[in-house]
């Protein structure tokens, strides 16, 4: 049976965007909100290289705080030509886990339902821009040794994996924030990645998203905060504390306890992060 002991489970958020303004006035506190509800660890998330350094700067402040560095996709049309020389000197920081958020987003194209307008040559440009931005943190990744975060959102699957394929086997992936069924899991388990659950999985409508972490063999949770709060915060700010809730649901929907979800989880980051101490 679940309960929330006086000493909870350890669990660690493995993608929250700590650099965020949201979290600018309380970071001490939030940090000290979290240990006491037993998340241990925080991954800081870079999504372009000023957002990496200001995650590789907050990793430096908090013992509980790692980054990776990174060029999330939405950002990925002011992305230099080539900026695998300042990424690659990110991530050779001691407390840089992995490499990203990289990865495809067609939600946001321009023409779009999340884009701002725009024209079918606009969107072949994004799309280019977040390949090729994808493809460089690719080759960082593998010449350090490191792993990457993978964003995924719109109808870009077939695409994502197809950039991915080569180097499985140098590289492993995590689909991070996964909504996807459990074959698109499977999928992903096919050239060596996994998949990490946010606040949806306890959502009224997240019924897939559960359907999925049940069936996971390795999994990680994350909140992607200050987004995606889970339910009974959701609308509010989300904060790394919040890991408990998005834990009791996926010990729920995997039908273990909260502390085999800690064995599990904790087990899969520091295999997938070999840097996180």
């Amino acid at each position: 049976m679940l309960n929330a002991a006086a000493m909870p489970p350890i669990f660690y958020d493995t993608h929250a965007h700590l650099d965020s303004p949201d979290f600018a006035a309380d970071l001490p506190g939030l940090v000290e909100r979290a240990a006491a509800a037993g998340i241990t660890r925080i991954i800081s998330i870079g999504t372009d290289l000023d957002s990496s350094r200001r995650a590789i700067e907050l990793a430096e402040k908090f013992h509980a705080v790692y980054a990776a560095a990174g060029w999330h996709p939405n950002d990925a049309v002011t992305a230099p030509e080539d900026f695998r020389a300042e990424l690659r000197a990110l991530a050779q920081h001691p407390k840089v886990v992995a490499i990203g958020e990289t990865g495809l987003d067609y939600y946001r194209l321009p023409t779009a339902a999340g884009g701002s307008g725009g024209t079918a040559e606009d969107d072949a440009r994004a799309k280019a821009k977040q390949a090729a931005a994808l493809q460089q943190q690719l080759e960082v990744a593998a010449v350090l040794g490191l792993n990457c975060i993978i964003h995924q959102r719109g109808d870009c699957l077939e695409d994502t994996l197809a950039l991915l394929r080569p180097f499985a086997g140098r590289v492993r992936f995590v689909f991070h924030c996964f909504v996807g069924t459990p074959a698109e899991a499977e999928r992903i388990r096919g050239i060596g990645g996994l998949v990490s659950f946010t606040g949806i999985a306890t959502f009224k409508n997240g019924e897939t998203v559960r359907a999925s972490a049940a069936a996971e063999p390795e999994l990680m949770l994350e909140t992607d905060a200050p987004f995606l709060a889970p339910v009974p915060y959701r609308g509010k700010r989300c904060e790394p504390a919040y890991v408990r809730e998005i834990a009791t649901a996926v010990a729920q929907a995997r039908g273990c306890t909260l502390e085999e979800l800690s064995a599990l989880t904790c087990a899969t980051a520091h295999k997938f992060f070999p840097k996180l101490a």
